[in-house]
C-alpha cells in the first residue's frame, strides 16, 4: 500500500498560478508512475497529469495541456503538479493517485489515493 499526502491548494485569481505537492510513503518501488487528478461538483473525475518515476515520461489530459507541468523528486518520493494560467473551470479538488498498470488517462489504473486538495479559482 502506498500514503499520499497533497499540499498546496488554496484560493486564486484567474491568470494566477499555485504548485501542489504530494509526497509518496509506503510501498512507492511497486507502483510505476504517479498522476493528478481533479473532482468538480456534480462532474467525474478527471485526469490532469502522470509521470513516470523511471524516466520521467509525462502526460496531460487536453484542458491543461501547455499551462501545467507534472514532475518528480525521487529522492524525496514527491511529485508537483505546477499550474500556471489558471482558470475558473479548473476550480477542484485535485488528487495524487498511485499508478499501477494501464492506461494513465483513466481512474481505474490507479490503486492509491491522496485525500485530496481544494483548488479555486475566481474569476
Amino acid at each position: 500500500q502506498v500514503r499520499l499526502v497533497e499540499s498546496g491548494g488554496g484560493l486564486v485569481q484567474a491568470g494566477g498560478s499555485l504548485r501542489l505537492s504530494c509526497v509518496a510513503s509506503g510501498r512507492t518501488f511497486s507502483r510505476n508512475a504517479m498522476g493528478w487528478f481533479r473532482q468538480a461538483p456534480g462532474k467525474e473525475r478527471e485526469f490532469v497529469a502522470s509521470i513516470m518515476w523511471s524516466g520521467g515520461m509525462t502526460y496531460y489530459g487536453d484542458l491543461v495541456k501547455g499551462r501545467f507541468t507534472i514532475s518528480r523528486d525521487n529522492a524525496k518520493n514527491t511529485v508537483y503538479l505546477q499550474m500556471n494560467s489558471l482558470k475558473p473551470e479548473d476550480t477542484a479538488i485535485y488528487y495524487c493517485a498511485a499508478h499501477i498498470r494501464g492506461d494513465h488517462y483513466y481512474a481505474s489504473s490507479y490503486t492509491d489515493w491522496g485525500q485530496g486538495t481544494q483548488v479555486t479559482v475566481s474569476s
